[in-house]
Parts: structure tokens; C-alpha cells; sequence
């Protein structure tokens, strides 16, 4: 009993206590990219969760045969191999959503989100509890991009899921009915009103990522957690970075100076 609520606990914390954008500040160049539309957004998203998940139960799995010194190369190595299972998959069978994503579908490789997870989680623990982790964070992932992509396309382009049958064609070529998603424009001309283009552009992205970085924090220091902040702590390579530790030095010696 007392491992399920372990396991529920490993998954949900990647939802809000450690969501992978807006707690950790990782991930955000797709983030900003994808995000024009909840239908890119969800492709990504589920594309992110399916290396996630795949390359914390092999790194898991190998984690005391991977030497210590090679482990960065060797964890590239295997998250490149599953974003290029994937990505070859999404040319195959969704190639319109490949079209959407662009170079940022096989830029997986260096999502800092995938590479952090397997160095900081996967490299330490045991593969059943890995694979939750990634799942957790796939789906706390999955879910801000849809929550940006909701609010940038609504706003932007006065639509709503717009394109997602070209995420449903797996499922046949007349699913939902041939549904393509909500369009408002008709009422928002109708009203003397039209969309704000700015939210599609890559400064509205900027925008409503730090509305929603603001929120986050605001809940967090509601429930006394520490404030989510740009800068090197979620890095995966923080403890070998040599900027770093030339910046500690040149602080050392400053407040040795005082």
C-alpha cells in the first residue's frame, strides 16, 4: 500500500509541486515555440512524454553499467535514439503535425526537461519508479503547454483546437464526425471584434509564459514553497558547468574582499 501511494505521489509531483515549465523553468523553447496552438501543443507534449517515459526505463535499466564519467554522452545517446523512433513514427502516420513542429520535434534531444530528469531521477532509482517520473513530468509538461497554447490561440488566432484532426487521423479520416475544432471569428466580426495576432507571435508567447510563471508563484508561496527563478539550479549539468563555477569563485572572492 504504502508503495502505490509512493508512486502516486512520484507521478502527481511533475502535475504542480515540480511541474517541468512553470516550477522548474525547464523546457521553455518549445514551450514558447508550439504553443500557438493546443493542437501543436498536445503533439508535442505527447511526443516529449513517450521519450520521457521510454528513456528513464532504459537509463534506469542500465544505470550501474553506465560508467559515471560517460553517463551524460551515453544518456544523449539513448534519448536521441527514441526521438528518432518517434519522430520517424510522426512523419509516417501524423506527417502534418510533423510539418507543424518542425525542427523542434528532433530538438527532444536536448529538451533540458528529458536529459534533467534522466541525470537528476532516472540515474538513481528503480525503473518502475523512473517510468512514473517521466510519466508525471510528460503529462505536467503536456498540460502547461496546452494551458499556454490555450490562451495564445483563443486570443490570437479566435480558435480552439483548430487542426486536430490532423492529430486524429490515426484513428480514421472521419473521426468526431470530421470535427476540425472551434472557429469564433464569425462571432467576434460579428461583434466589431477581432483577434489579437500579437498572442501568436513569439512576444505574446513571452507574455503569457510570465503571466502563468506569476501564478505559479503566487500559489506556490501560498502553500510555502519556494518561488520558481530563471537560472542554473534545474540544470542538469549545474554541478559540472565551468561558468558556474568560475561565477562562485568570482563571489567567493568578493565577499572575501568585503
Amino acid at each position: 500500500m504504502a508503495e502505490k501511494k509512493s508512486l502516486g505521489k512520484e507521478f502527481t509531483k511533475g502535475l504542480i509541486k515540480e511541474n517541468p515549465v512553470l516550477r522548474l523553468v525547464l523546457g521553455t523553447c518549445p514551450t514558447l515555440a508550439v504553443t500557438t496552438s493546443v493542437t501543436n501543443a498536445i503533439g508535442m507534449g505527447i511526443a516529449a512524454t513517450i521519450v520521457l517515459v521510454c528513456s528513464n526505463i532504459v537509463i534506469s535499466a542500465l544505470r550501474k553499467v553506465i560508467p559515471s564519467k560517460v553517463r551524460i554522452p551515453a544518456f544523449i545517446v539513448v534519448i536521441a535514439s527514441f526521438v528518432t523512433i518517434v519522430q520517424m513514427l510522426v512523419k509516417a502516420f501524423v506527417p502534418a503535425l510533423d510539418t507543424a513542429l518542425g525542427a523542434f520535434l528532433p530538438l527532444i534531444v536536448v529538451n533540458c526537461i528529458i536529459l534533467g530528469r534522466a541525470e537528476a531521477y532516472a540515474s538513481k532509482n528503480s525503473i518502475i519508479y523512473s517510468a512514473v517520473d517521466g510519466l508525471g513530468m510528460g503529462v505536467g509538461f503536456t498540460a502547461a503547454l496546452c494551458l499556454m497554447g490555450t490562451f495564445r490561440e483563443v486570443l490570437g488566432a479566435g480558435t480552439f483546437l483548430a487542426g486536430i484532426q490532423d492529430l486524429l487521423v490515426l484513428f480514421g479520416d472521419n473521426v468526431l464526425g470530421g470535427w476540425n475544432g472551434f472557429d469564433f471569428n464569425g462571432a467576434l466580426e460579428f461583434a466589431g471584434l477581432q483577434p489579437i495576432t500579437l498572442f501568436i507571435l513569439p512576444a505574446g508567447g513571452f507574455f503569457v509564459f510570465g503571466i502563468l510563471m506569476a501564478v505559479a508563484n503566487k500559489i506556490a508561496d501560498g502553500m510555502g514553497k519556494p518561488k520558481a527563478v530563471l537560472g542554473c539550479a534545474s540544470c542538469p549539468m549545474a554541478a559540472h558547468c565551468t561558468s558556474k563555477k568560475e561565477d562562485s569563485k568570482c563571489n567567493k572572492k568578493e565577499a572575501d574582499a568585503v
